[in-house]
């Protein structure tokens, strides 16, 4: 018996893939499983991830300290069918056909853990509207 293919396709990219778009692939991963297959990046991508990022997302039982930032390619764009941009600008690739949603929200470089949980929530609450839209798309 083969899995079904993921029904979407979903890059987040923020500018060091270091806060934001790590949560949001984390999320994402989590509350979609294999539906959705979940690419993050950054157009300028940092050393290792947000150490408050890490710990707000260990306080909701997901756990990104294996993760590393990558760099945003235009191939990962390319081959997303949602590509979700967290204040990278103009450096995103733009393709026709694509879904592009720009998420406005706090970058949490520098930022403790009392002041990361709401960036956090906001992310999960954008990650639980674009699941529930991929998985009303026909």
């Amino acid at each position: 018996m083969t899995a079904a293919a993921p029904r979407a396709s979903v890059l987040f990219v923020c500018v060091h893939n270091a806060g934001r778009s790590q949560m949001a692939a984390a999320f994402l991963t989590h509350l979609a499983g294999d539906r959705v297959e979940v690419r993050s990046a950054g157009s300028a991508p940092g050393h290792r991830v947000n150490p408050s990022a890490v710990a707000a997302m260990a306080e909701v039982g997901i756990d990104i300290s294996a993760q590393q930032p990558k760099v945003l390619t235009t191939e990962a764009v390319r081959s997303s069918d949602y590509v979700i941009t967290m204040g990278c600008g103009d450096a995103c690739p733009f393709f026709p056909g694509k879904h592009y949603r720009d998420w406005p929200l706090d970058d949490p470089a520098g930022q403790g853990l009392e002041a990361v949980r709401p960036i956090r929530d906001a992310v999960r609450a954008r990650v639980e509207e674009l699941v529930a839209e991929i998985d009303s798309a026909p």
